[in-house]
């Protein structure tokens, strides 16, 4: 089964789940279309391919926050064509959708959670058209609560999760999840959790059996929402124990810190030291605030289309993760500035071949030349050193874009971008250079 006839099949049998009140929300789209010329679409370093790509498309989002169902989807639907037939054409889906149903009210929900992207098949060759393939992350099950005390409250969950790669059939997998949450409000703006958490993990591929495990995890959460800053700090410790033998433990810590100090500005610190593998990345927190960003079709920062390819290792081994990272945002009337840098190392237990460490920053500057007119540039530097393999990437991504708001409905934009990566591998350094001219209609 092709993989996007898969993916809308999971999605439609989760949403499925639901009562037909789930469509009385709000439903907005936009329909976007453009050229992309690429000078080395298949970023090769000794054999450039000059391509034309018709990227015809849907941006969609769907929000509803009623009483028995709140729901928020965000996704892009996008169909590649390759003009010059060096490539297969491709239909791309890009998606992130929470969504729960209120059975019994402060007794029994039923939530559905489901993230589609795209991911190379092969993390160590370039992003050419042909190295990439469908990612979807699909969770859901019931929540049970109950009520310990006056400022006590309980919760009870249970969650089944599906993972599946068009391509790499090792990352296919199913999931069980079984939790149990006590809360205990501290004041009306901070509250306390202690959390308990199992997890059952089969690989439905045969090479990839051995990497069977479970996974038991327990940490105390603590959460202070104020007028100008937010905290989320999560402390416990994580025990793995592999089917093939062998056992793993590790102490586990999240930290989100954001601080608005004036109403123009804001400073963002997120960090991580926990086990996590590629599905349970795609697989955003379950207790996390549902998507409200639109996904972006400018190609700022990313792609010239509404959907680029990520950077995740698909396959079945789980790492020890150390990430952090920081952004610093300020926006006037006119002028809007961003700056983020992070760092990340990842370490494989049963493999250590992908084991690397990764240096980031992104700058974005936007400036309304005009009410209608926006000029933006964007600078992206990258450093990525495989360990094990003693291989270095240094990645650099610096482009233009102009966006024309025409009226309500109409806008166009046009982008110019380059790429440079210097490899110590091989045949993995390259130059490319995109221009892109789009037209979008927002309903």
């Amino acid at each position: 089964m092709p993989a996007t006839h898969r993916m809308a099949r999971s999605i439609a049998l989760a949403l499925a789940a639901l009562p037909g009140a789930v469509w009385a929300g709000t439903f907005d789209y936009s329909l976007f279309a453009g050229i992309e010329h690429n000078n080395n679409i298949a970023l090769s370093t000794t054999n450039p391919i000059s391509e034309n790509v018709f990227t015809p498309g849907v941006n969609f989002t769907y929000n509803e926050a009623g009483s028995t169902i709140q729901a928020n989807v965000v996704g892009v639907l996008q169909y590649n064509d390759y003009l010059g037939g060096k490539f297969d054409n491709q239909t791309q889906t890009e998606l992130a959708g929470k969504a729960n149903w209120t059975v019994l009210p402060q007794r029994l929900d039923f939530a559905i959670e489901d993230y589609a992207g795209v991911q190379p098949v092969d993390s160590l060759a370039s992003n050419a058209p042909g190295n990439q393939q469908q990612t979807n992350v699909v969770a859901l099950g019931p929540t049970f609560h109950f009520l310990l005390g006056d400022a006590l409250r309980g919760q009870a969950e249970l969650r089944y999760v599906n993972s599946y790669a068009s391509k790499v059939d090792e990352f296919n997998s199913s999931r069980g999840v079984a939790a149990l949450r006590l809360f205990r409000d501290l004041s009306p703006t901070d509250q306390l959790s202690f959390n308990v958490e199992a997890q059952r993990v089969d690989f439905r591929d045969t090479t990839a059996a051995g990497s069977d495990y479970d996974r038991d995890e327990a940490y105390v959460r603590y959460t202070s929402n104020l007028a100008r800053f937010d905290t989320d700090v999560l402390l416990g410790g994580t025990q793995l124990r592999f089917d093939q033998g062998g056992h793993d433990t590790s102490p586990l810590a999240r930290l989100s810190l954001s601080w608005r100090p004036t109403t123009r500005s804001t400073f963002n610190v997120t960090g991580a030291y926990q086990y996590a593998d590629a599905a349970q990345d795609m697989l955003l927190d379950p207790r996390a605030t549902l998507i409200t960003t639109p996904m972006d079709t400018s190609g700022l920062g990313g792609s010239n289309t509404g959907i680029g390819t990520g950077d995740a290792v698909i396959n079945s081994e789980v790492y020890l993760e150390r990430r952090i990272d920081l952004s610093y945002t300020w926006r006037s009337d006119r002028l809007n500035v961003s700056v983020q840098p992070g760092y990340s190392k990842l370490h494989y237990l049963n493999d250590p071949t992908f084991d690397q460490v990764s240096k980031d920053i992104s700058v974005g500057v936007g400036y309304r030349i005009r009410p209608t007119l926006t000029l933006s540039a964007f600078a992206i530097g990258e450093r990525l050193d495989y360990q094990t393999l003693d291989r270095r990437d240094n990645t650099l991504r610096v482009g233009l874009d102009l966006n024309r708001q025409v009226n309500q409905h109409w806008s166009w934009h046009a982008s110019l971008s380059r790429e440079r990566r210097n490899s110590s591998a091989v045949d993995q350094s390259y130059r490319d250079t995109e221009i892109f001219v789009g037209v979008v209609y927002h309903r």
